[in-house]
């Protein structure tokens, strides 16, 4: 080991507090790297194994009752690989034990168990049998969430006949790794049911139709033209449209949360490289600084510029390798348990962790090259420094009048006051960079906490302010008007409007849509439009209203005009103008006056589904009479999604919250830590001189704590400033079309925020105060200067 080397490892002892601050900084940064890339790639990966391996279709399409003949044709369409019809309905289930009812969703299989597409794996028992109708497979979330083990019964209502189900096998589906009743996943209050072909097809008068197709391509196909030619087929028989695996609802919302995972992984990390850089950038300055002398005689004895250079540049890289070090270790932990909670969160039969090479070498390089940026401006300082010069002490600093000494209240104030405030004025870079650092950490937490104020306002506007209904009970199928009057008869039924919902295609220009268009009474008391403001907005005739959300993916505005094809009955192509742009953070929509929707379908009176508001003492009674009632296909409930939604958010976003508060310290207590500690070294002769001259314990740590105190204050306001900000930049990067966070952030977030970080700043400051208790002054001032 060389001279210099040997020197490196001692500086490394010397200096052990303030490079483990910035290690662990950088580690930070690299950790949210590591973590975001590795658990994101690897449930991909698992998400692409399980498609592969269990044959998850391309391309869905529904149709009223198709003739089984029409597979043939379908699978005449170049490009199709593999075609597979079913029958798939929805029905209200009646589990003993729970009082309100399940809703059910009912899928075919072959009768003789050869599934071509959808693959179910089965975890425990076997598929029906095509002899026994009764007999049923369910999917393993909700099988564990009520018990269910192969052998146990359940009833369902089937098409208006209430029949009694034995479970003769558990399994899971890649259709339905995210399965929602209503906005959120609730394993408790939906199941999918998987019946033999035979039993479905006799329970709903299909035999020897169908009702459902799944489709696989060729590979490199575009789905397209395959999706125009089965539209076409499917036509004359009630076809609803066929679409691909980006609207197929599992599917989508599985996206949106691997998107969303991906987009962490852009936020966080260059805000930790940059404190980082920074941190590197004033621990080396200040350390060449006073080291001006020993940087002199390597030189008088031949050492070059370059090799005092490469000889801190490497103190600056074997820092920035520990904190890579400490994040890849850290960041591979965290991302195999995130990876397996997201694992559990959406039912994979197997988990493939995978974290390929490459993002470990763009963490070290990234991290080596924000580290030896933020030296170079040091190291370059110290290689050009001509040995003469720096052997001799730097020129004593030209010291003026504060302010040119106009300010007559400076007399006022106490001595040691001033001399902060002259320190923080004659060094208005070190004083501005470390107020920035500290800014940054109190933005991480804004920028983190703010999520919790958007999902309270995502519950506030879409449970309480626009749908504000107790239940929405949907249909099998669409029914008269005079349906409403049997609802509002049931028990425990207060009030109750109508809404009917159609299968459309929006399009304006090249750009496209699928969704169901939802039809409202102009007087929608219980389920609500609002604007972007929050103010109601009346349902108007014969003109469309779409969410901000549809809009900006159409590109469209108020009073343009947009094309919708209407994917039901005689299939109707109108250009409608949209009269008005709605706020909804949760999923796409499109809503009409209902009167309007059924003419523009050419029908009566009709609806899909009733919103209903409820006595809470009655509502026993009302889940049994639903319970029975022939014409109910579900039954949202409005308070257990409200309460979903809080437990699901709450696991997601405490995690989330806790590690942004443990790394927003970390930067606060490195930032102040470092920057006290090297003004300690640089002051160390003065303050011992201030306790021999008699200035008492409290007043010499305050003319050095003090300083950051203050600048720690005034980094507030700009921590808040550059918080709104990232809230901003977080929203946009995790917003997809199935969720949207609002951009609220209140008060108490700001001041959260503002706790966390003075108490950062304050457990450093203590740590140094003690540092300075300790101060030998007689070897402290006999130190030369």
């Amino acid at each position: 080991m060389g001279v210099l080397d040997r020197k490196l490892m001692r500086d490394l002892v010397r200096l052990w507090a303030q490079v483990a601050a910035i290690a662990l900084v950088m580690a930070a940064g690299v950790m949210t790297l590591v973590l975001a890339v590795g658990a994101q790639r690897s449930l991909f990966e698992t998400r692409e194994a399980y498609y592969e391996r269990n044959a998850f279709a391309d391309i869905f399409a529904t149709a009223t009752r198709a003739p089984e003949r029409l597979a043939d044709e379908i699978a005449a369409i170049p490009g199709v690989a593999s075609v597979e019809t079913r029958i798939r309905e929805n029905a209200v289930l009646d589990i003993e034990g729970m009082l309100e009812p399940a809703s059910g969703m009912l899928v075919s299989v072959p009768d003789d168990g050869e599934q071509v597409l959808n693959q179910l794996y089965m975890r425990l028992g076997r598929l029906p049998s095509p002899g026994h109708p009764a007999e049923i497979v369910v999917n393993e979330p909700f099988a564990k969430a009520h018990g269910f083990e192969p052998g146990d019964t359940l009833s369902a209502i089937i098409n208006g006949r209430k029949r009694a189900l034995t479970i003769v096998g558990v399994a899971l589906s890649p259709e339905f790794i995210y399965v929602v009743p209503d906005l959120m996943p609730d394993d408790r209050r939906l199941g999918v049911v998987w019946m033999s072909q035979t039993a479905l097809a006799a329970a709903f008068d299909l035999d020897g139709a169908f009702n459902a197709v799944s489709v696989k391509l060729l590979r490199g196909q575009p789905p397209e033209p395959v999706i125009d030619e089965i539209d076409r087929l499917l036509e004359p028989f009630g076809g609803r449209g066929a679409h691909d695996r980006d609207d197929q609802q599992s599917h989508a919302f599985l996206d949106a949360e691997l998107t969303q995972l991906q987009a962490m992984s852009y936020v966080l990390p260059p805000i930790f490289l940059l404190v980082a850089g920074f941190l590197v950038n004033m621990i080396l300055s200040r350390l060449i600084a006073l080291e001006r002398e020993q940087i002199g005689l390597m030189k008088a004895v031949g050492y070059t510029g370059v090799g005092v250079a490469w000889h801190y540049m490497k103190l600056v890289i074997v820092i920035a390798l520990i904190g890579v070090a400490i994040g890849i270790a850290a960041g591979t932990y965290l991302g195999r348990g995130l990876t397996r909670l997201y694992g559990d969160f959406f039912h994979f039969p197997f988990l493939i962790f995978r974290l390929s090479l490459d993002v470990y070498v763009i963490a070290i390089t990234v991290s080596v090259a924000a580290a030896t940026l933020g030296a170079l401006r040091s190291v370059r300082a110290a290689a050009v420094l001509p040995p003469a010069v720096a052997m001799r002490p730097p020129a004593p600093a030209r010291y003026r009048r504060l302010f040119g000494g106009g300010l007559p209240f400076i007399s006022l104030l106490p001595q040691t006051t001033v001399m902060i405030g002259r320190n923080i004025v004659r060094g208005p870079l070190r004083s501005l960079f470390t107020s920035v650092g500290i800014a940054l950490s109190v933005a991480v937490l804004v920028g983190s906490l703010f999520s919790l104020d958007a999902v309270e306002e995502m519950i506030d506007i879409t449970f309480f302010s626009a749908e504000r209904q107790h239940a929405t009970i949907s249909f099998v199928h669409k029914l008269p008007a005079d349906a409403l009057y049997e609802v509002e008869r049931l028990p425990g039924v207060m009030a109750a409007e109508p809404a009917r919902m159609v299968a459309a295609r929006f399009r304006n220009r090249h750009l496209e849509r699928r969704l169901s268009i939802t039809g409202k009474p102009a007087g929608s008391n219980l389920s609500r439009l609002l604007d972007v403001d929050r103010q109601e907005v009346t349902m108007p005739r014969e003109r469309v209203v779409l969410t901000t959300a549809l809009a900006d993916i159409l590109e469209i505005g108020r009073g343009e005009t947009i094309e919708i094809e209407l994917m039901e009955e005689h299939r109707e192509t109108v250009q409608l103008p949209v009269s008005a742009i709605v706020e909804s953070y949760i999923g796409l929509g499109a809503f009409m006056e209902i009167e309007a929707l059924n003419r523009l379908m050419r029908e009566g009176p009709s609806i899909s589904a009733v919103h209903v508001t409820t006595d809470a003492s009655q509502i026993a009674a009302l889940y049994d009479a639903v319970k029975n009632l022939p014409m109910v296909g579900s039954i949202a409930l409005q308070r257990a999604s409200v309460a979903k939604f809080r437990e699901t958010m709450a696991e997601n976003l405490t995690m989330m919250v806790t590690i942004y508060v443990a790394l927003a310290g970390i930067i606060a207590f490195g930032v102040v830590y470092n920057g006290a500690r090297i003004q300690l070294s640089e002051q160390g002769r003065e303050l011992a001189s201030l306790r021999v001259l008699g200035f008492t314990r409290g007043e010499v740590p305050w003319i050095l704590l003090g300083e950051f105190a203050i600048l720690t204050l005034a980094a507030l306001p700009l921590g808040w400033l550059l918080g709104y900000g990232m809230a901003y930049s977080t929203a946009e990067g995790l917003a997809t079309e199935m969720f949207r966070l609002p951009l609220v952030i209140e008060r108490s977030t700001y001041a959260w925020a503002s706790v966390v970080v003075l108490v950062a700043s304050a457990l450093s400051a203590l740590i140094v105060r003690r540092r300075i208790d300790r101060l030998d002054l007689i070897e402290v001032l006999k130190t030369r200067e």
